[in-house]
């Protein structure tokens, strides 16, 4: 959004830190996957920014786009959102023999890899972050998030914080 996510700030004593918001809600959305190679554990994270919401349109482009990258048979270890569940159906009534669902416990984001790259971008990369205009917000994010793609070690934590073994 263009409203900051307020973390922690430093000022001289005495002077309180000032930061100047928007008040519009502007907002892009982002979607992700985190990727793991089944015989040499290499890591991948694929992403598109949209400026509107995502619909499950958007989300089968995205899984299209990926098989490109993959070239494989893919297991998607999806949430319960209501697009997911629409781009599951999808998927079966497609035939889409290259994908296999597995879905994630109801309401338990901290068992999602990809939440750790949402809550990374948001509360370390754009902390107190003010975007003059939705377009510079998205350069930001794309910055933000083009930068975890070669920290494997960045992606492997975040498995680890799901304590999901890889």
């Amino acid at each position: 959004m263009l409203q900051s996510v307020r973390r922690r700030t430093w000022a001289p004593r005495g002077q309180t830190p000032i930061q100047k918001v928007w008040g519009r809600h502007d907002r892009l959305s982002v979607i992700a996957a985190l990727t793991v190679s089944p015989r040499r554990q290499r890591l991948g994270l694929y992403f598109r920014i949209q400026d509107h919401n995502i619909r499950a349109d958007h989300v089968m482009a995205f899984l299209k786009e990926l098989r490109r990258h993959l070239r494989r048979n893919t297991i998607l270890v999806m949430d319960r959102w209501s697009v997911h569940r629409t781009v599951a159906r999808r998927l079966r009534q497609g035939r889409f023999t290259w994908a296999t669902v597995e879905w994630l416990p109801s309401y338990a984001p901290e068992l999602n890899p990809v939440e750790q790259v949402w809550s990374h971008t948001k509360c370390a990369d754009l902390a107190n972050y003010i975007p003059d205009d939705i377009d510079k917000l998205r350069r930001e994010v794309e910055r933000s998030i083009q930068r975890k793609r070669s920290r494997r070690s960045l992606l492997r934590s975040f498995f680890q914080h799901a304590r999901l073994d890889l």
